[in-house]
């Protein structure tokens, strides 16, 4: 099933929605490519989709759903990925990763 929540998240002087499935990427990037999304739209688990699109992708048959109902979806279906954590070195570290002593 693919999933869309309301376009509440501003960015680039626009809103957006996100767009996901809870089924598989191939459904997500097949529908995404149904609705006229570029592919440089795919950010990591889920379309960025502009305020624009969110009428036709349901009508085209995504389900609305809110913000936190898709999270939970989607990480049950086992394919939420994160934003990779970086670590910034220890208080006293150099470059190499030795300390001070």
């Amino acid at each position: 099933m693919i999933l869309i929540d309301p376009p509440l998240w501003p960015a680039r002087g626009r809103v957006w929605s996100h767009m996901v499935s809870d089924v598989s990427y191939e459904e997500l990037h097949a529908f995404a490519a149904e609705l006229g999304m570029p592919v440089r739209a795919f950010d990591r688990d889920h379309y960025d989709v502009p305020s624009e699109l969110y009428d036709a992708a349901v009508s085209q048959g995504a389900e609305a759903v809110g913000c936190q109902e898709l999270l939970l979806r989607l990480t049950r279906a086992g394919l939420r990925r994160r934003k990779a954590v970086r670590r910034r070195p220890a208080a006293g570290s150099t470059a190499t990763g030795a300390g001070a002593g």
